[in-house]
């Protein structure tokens, strides 16, 4: 469900408005601390930890305004591990298991499933491959996110199986960040693991999870939450699902973002109008969605370059997505 934002899979952003990575400076910081505390007390280098993940959890994105999607490809594991091993040492600091939540959520989607979906025409194999991987990064994400949420819910996971929209009840708006990328990650596995019944089994968990966001605040991220309920309206009407209310959270994720995100309108191709076989409201919809400036929303540049290289992705699948030849008159230029 991931929208890099993904298109959303489940909605996780590519660039959100939240803290990013900062990469080797951070490092240099962390092995500098870890060697001015070698001789002191375990609780010393805790503190010392801690700053350093305070500090890096709490900045500003530095990669949502990058316009250079394949830097950003290259940087993003170094920074995942490095926040890992400052888990490793604090494991219980909510900032960063939001970050590596978010961060593992948004890698698999932008660049594991989106070179899946790449090569699906041409070695399904390598297809298959790349999405075993895509789905053990998202659980990696959802264990972050759940281990996120326990610490002030103690055993809200396993309720999350047992009743969750009673779970999700009990959950805050300052905990909206989590709930947020949990379901995503959760949604995103589901939606790469279609045969695999142990993990589609937890869509009500999903469903939950993005129910309390949109409850707390629709507006949460421009609209993440209704574009990641478009996935979840896309299901069949068995599973709790609406083409009708999934168009009316399209139109509302694109109200609250006044256009600027393309990742909703590529949401409603990929989820809606392919399960209708409309093929000229799916060239229509990502039309729309290449026309988008990336410069028009700077803070979230990042995100629109990534989205817009999916709905080209899906733009050269078209004749695997469609049964029906393209007979429409708008055949626009790609």
């Amino acid at each position: 469900m991931a929208s890099v934002n993904g298109v959303t899979n489940f909605g996780a952003r590519a660039g959100p408005r939240s803290a990013g990575f900062a990469g080797s400076r951070a490092a240099l910081v962390l092995l500098v601390l870890v060697a001015a505390f070698s001789g002191a007390g375990c609780s010393i280098k805790r503190m010392a930890v801690k700053s350093v993940a305070n500090s890096l959890t709490s900045g500003p994105d530095i990669f949502a305004s990058d316009d250079d999607p394949e830097l950003v490809r290259d940087a993003l594991p170094f920074g995942l591990k490095f926040m890992e091993s400052l888990l490793s040492m604090v494991p219980d600091h909510e900032g960063l298991l939001l970050t590596c939540c978010r961060g593992y959520t948004q890698y698999a989607f932008a660049f594991v499933q989106a070179d899946a979906d790449a090569v699906e025409g041409t070695d399904r194999a390598r297809a298959a491959e790349l999405r075993e991987r895509a789905l053990k990064l998202y659980l990696r994400a959802r264990g972050f996110g759940l281990r996120g949420l326990e610490l002030r819910h103690r055993g809200i996971a396993d309720e999350f199986r047992g009743n969750p929209t009673a779970a999700a009840a009990r959950l805050t708006a300052k905990e909206l960040p989590l709930i947020y990328w949990t379901a995503a990650s959760w949604g995103s596995a589901i939606s790469v693991a279609k045969d695999r019944p142990e993990i589609s089994a937890d869509i009500d968990a999903v469903r939950a999870l993005m129910g309390r966001a949109l409850q707390l605040d629709e507006d949460y991220e421009g609209g993440a939450v209704h574009e990641a309920m478009i996935v979840l309206e896309a299901l069949p009407a068995m599973m709790g699902g609406s083409l009708a209310r999934a168009r009316e959270h399209f139109q509302r994720a694109v109200d609250l973002s006044k256009g600027s995100r393309a990742a909703p309108f590529v949401t409603l191709a990929e989820n809606v109008a392919v399960q209708e076989q409309n093929r000229a409201e799916f060239e229509r919809l990502l039309k729309q969605a290449l026309e988008i400036d990336p410069e028009r929303n700077p803070q979230a540049r990042l995100e629109t370059l990534l989205v817009q290289k999916r709905a080209r992705t899906l733009l050269s699948r078209e004749d695997d997505l469609f049964l029906e030849a393209d007979t429409t008159q708008i055949k626009e230029s790609r």
